[in-house]
């Protein structure tokens, strides 16, 4: 279950999301959920099915911002945001599912009483925080000045979310060297000298870092 309904009994959701008028929404693979510079009152929760949030730069080059996950939720810092103008597009990377909330209608005071209704918005000013934390570790990434050094940032990262030394990353090597923001090829080269040195072992996209 998505840490945005932490401490909701299961049981009063669906008179909590029938409250705030949730809504279900299907999108097909490459679909934008959200297009940048479009207004988005709404934030979400995919259900089922992954996501990134992405940009252009001035050149046409794609930045992939961050991967969203199941149980993730997106558009939390947008919806509360002035104006609601968002400054990225967020695509769906499968078929997915998303459950979209009227951020006015999770301020508006709850006429029914619902359980969980204020609860639900501590978890979303949580939320928010969480989202500007990831980004801020994403800019770090980015900031760094070498190829290794940005891999680094990006599997001690990875390898601390997933609490292992052992884990796989939701992407190829392509996307990945989008991710870094790097050279294809010399993304392969760094990766391919880091083994040799004993720094990290990998089998496309299973990566071991301690």
């Amino acid at each position: 279950m998505t840490d945005l309904f932490h401490g909701i009994a299961e049981t009063d959701l669906p008179r909590l999301l029938k409250c705030i008028n949730a809504r279900t929404v299907h999108y097909k693979k490459d679909e934008l959920i959200i297009e940048e510079g479009s207004v988005a009152t709404e934030f979400g929760i995919v259900v089922s099915g992954q996501a990134r949030s992405i940009k252009w730069d001035l050149s046409g080059r794609l930045i992939i911002l961050t991967f969203i996950e199941q149980n993730s939720v997106i558009g939390v810092m947008v919806a509360a945001r002035e104006g609601h103008i968002s400054p990225v597009s967020v695509q769906a990377t499968t078929d997915s599912t998303i459950t979209l909330i009227s951020f006015e209608r999770l301020l508006a005071r709850c006429k029914g009483n619902c359980a969980g209704h204020e609860q639900l918005l501590r978890n979303y000013i949580n939320a928010v925080a969480d989202k500007g934390l990831e980004l801020h570790e994403r800019i770090n990434c980015l900031l760094k000045p070498t190829v290794r050094d940005k891999i680094l940032t990006f599997l001690q990262r990875t390898s601390k979310e997933q609490q292992s030394s052992s884990f796989t990353i939701p992407m190829n090597r392509n996307v990945m060297a989008e991710y870094l923001n790097v050279d294809r090829a010399a993304l392969s080269r760094e990766l391919s000298r880091m083994k040799k040195e004993g720094l990290i072992d990998y089998h496309k996209n299973w990566f071991y870092f301690e």
